[in-house]
């Protein structure tokens, strides 16, 4: 990736009035021909949201982005889409027992409503906020409770796959616990024993870079610094683990794009949270330097990584093994090419990795860290890079905001267009939604907001 030094937020701030004028479109289109009965929206294809049955992981991003829109324009049309989607639908998966997907659905939606209200954006209304606040509440401890423990009395929260899976995409949820946590929830367990939310955190956080995440230190055959495996696999017999693995990556010994993005946010997240919380309140499992020092280990790795490992314009391919990569010959030199014949591009991880390097990036310049300012360059070249096409497009036969994005290439799920030999052209609601997040926290950082947990 080639970070340019020059680029100002300001200079992006200038692409970002007719990006949510599109993303206006976008939403109206979606949100006038979604029926509930077909299941929520996950990618499109041939232009046009269509569903796609695993888990209802994507539901929260619908309404999310549509709260963004509101935040983004004023306009008020968006917030009662986003509000009475959330009254109408979300009930069900703040109590969802069965995914690790809370901080995606919740956060983004109660969570959004909540920062809201508490930053003056919308009225306030207090038992409207206790609304929000019980359904964050009440998401944490679901989340919290989904829980594997480990021979070393450590655990993390188990991802659908079942109690041995770890999957580095819920460091990114994981802030469903942290807003619990801030608001001083508690999970009840058997005999009315308190499990602390911030324990959970913690222990989830430290597993998922230690097992998850690579540091070029000699783990194994295939251990290059800042390399992410999707999912961590443990022995349910002894608590041991056992292996890396990988359901949506190439294989397990390659990096997932997505996932690298996941734990980017994620790990730069935390970074935040146990900033701002008091530092004796970590003394239990080992104090803030060493969770502190873990975390930016994590975060320096990865965003390294994605900055060797992405194309020169910051858009990465789905996965760094994908067989077909040879065929492109130097693909790191030169722009991603979401049209070629051999690998897709995966333009959602470059929308959730660029708000990571704008986050990591303005921590380490805060505190008077040397890479800060690389990494928030990479973050502004990459946000440069999708904010224009041919990752998005005005026409009003596509529901799509940010194009040329991949959800499941092993399972083949994605929408190839006639005369084409790979996915392309097609857009996700996460890869959406994350790219509404990157505009509206670049436009709050040049107001001098804070987006927060």
């Amino acid at each position: 990736m080639q970070i340019d030094e020059t680029i100002t937020s300001r200079e992006i701030d200038d692409l970002l009035s007719p990006y949510f004028e599109l993303s206006g479109r976008k939403l109206d289109s979606i949100f006038a021909s979604w029926r509930p009965e077909s299941g929520t929206p996950v990618f499109t294809a041939g232009g046009r949201y269509t569903s796609q049955s695993w888990t209802e992981w994507t539901q929260g991003f619908m309404f999310g982005w549509a709260l963004l829109q509101f935040e983004a324009t004023g306009d008020e049309r968006y917030l009662e889409m986003g509000r009475n989607g959330i009254v109408r639908h979300m009930a069900s998966h703040v109590t969802h027992i069965g995914v690790h997907d809370h901080g995606f659905n919740n956060v983004s939606t109660y969570g959004n409503l909540r920062r809201m209200m508490l930053e003056g954006l919308i009225p306030h209304n207090e038992w409207e906020l206790h609304f929000y606040e019980m359904a964050l509440k009440a998401s944490g401890a679901v989340q919290a409770s989904r829980w594997t423990t480990l021979a070393d009395g450590t655990g993390y929260i188990y991802s659908f796959n079942g109690p041995h899976s770890l999957f580095i995409d819920t460091i990114r949820s994981l802030r469903s616990l942290m807003i619990a946590h801030e608001l001083d929830h508690v999970l009840m367990g058997e005999g009315d024993r308190p499990v602390s939310m911030l324990e959970r955190i913690v222990h989830h956080a430290v597993n998922t870079v230690r097992y998850n995440i690579y540091y070029g230190e000699g783990r194994d055959a295939y251990d290059v610094r800042g390399r992410v495996a999707h999912e961590a696999i443990f022995n349910m017999n002894n608590g041991l683990f056992r292996c890396p693995n990988s359901q949506q990556g190439y294989s397990p010994f390659s990096t997932w794009t997505r996932g690298l993005a996941w734990a980017m946010l994620g790990v730069a997240e935390l970074i935040e949270f146990f900033s701002r919380i008091p530092r004796e309140a970590l003394e239990p499992w080992g104090g803030f330097d060493a969770i502190y020092g873990q975390m930016l280990k994590a975060a320096k790795a990865t965003a390294d990584f994605y900055i060797d490992n992405t194309a020169l314009d910051g858009v990465p391919y789905w996965d760094t093994g994908a067989p077909g990569l040879v065929s492109l010959g130097d693909w790191r030199a030169r722009p991603a090419d979401p049209y070629n014949d051999h690998e897709p591009v995966d333009s959602s991880a470059a929308a959730i990795a660029a708000q990571a390097l704008l986050k990591i990036g303005r921590h380490l310049e805060e505190n008077s860290d040397p890479p800060g300012r690389a990494y928030f360059q990479a973050g502004l070249t990459v946000a440069r890079t999708i904010f224009q096409p041919p990752y998005w497009t005005d026409s009003d036969h596509h529901q799509g905001l940010l194009l040329h994005s991949v959800y499941h290439r092993p399972n083949g799920w994605d929408h190839v267009p006639a005369g084409s030999r790979i996915p392309c052209g097609e857009a996700c609601m996460w890869g959406d939604y994350h790219a509404m997040e990157l505009a509206v926290y670049i436009k709050r950082m040049n107001n001098q907001r804070s987006f927060g947990a």
